[in-house]
């Protein structure tokens, strides 16, 4: 059996600011929602970064990580966004999950203690032997880099 077939398990434990626990909304979501737990407003202005804390440590399945994610309608519609674009967790941190979040709109933006500010998905980890070479094999595309392959 694949470990994607396993029943997997994540601990979480309640950190004091605690508000919510992460949840998957729907039965088809691949990834939970992260809820802001803060005890004052935080105003993001244009163009600035603020980090937001959840309020929940986490400790993961061996081999796996999880990756912290835009929420597509705060980033379509608000112009708020996962600063590096995805996080990662690594399995060995526990400590509080922060989620840096970024203001690309022109006005600026208030996070609410209790706002789905991110998604956080469980991935699994593959960690191959790593093997110096001379050559690699020989592909169509080869050393063909940004837009070798075209718009159309």
């Amino acid at each position: 059996m694949t470990k994607t077939m396993e029943k997997l398990t994540l601990k979480i434990k309640k950190l004091p600011n605690f508000v919510s626990m992460p949840e998957y909304k729907t039965q088809g979501a691949s990834a939970m929602d992260l809820i802001a737990a803060i005890d004052e407003d935080i105003i993001i202005p244009s163009g600035e970064i603020r980090m937001i804390p959840t309020g929940i440590a986490i400790e993961l399945p061996h081999n796996t990580e999880a990756q912290v994610r835009s929420r597509s309608g705060l980033a379509i519609k608000k112009g708020i966004a996962v600063v590096n674009g995805i996080g990662t967790i690594d399995e060995d941190y526990r400590g509080e999950i922060c989620v840096g979040l970024i203001n690309h709109s022109k006005v600026d933006f208030t996070v609410q203690r209790g706002d789905r500010i991110a998604q956080m998905a469980i991935m699994e980890v593959l960690k191959p032997e790593i093997i110096v070479a001379d050559d690699l094999s020989d592909t169509q595309r080869a050393e063909g880099g940004f837009g070798s392959t075209g718009v159309k």
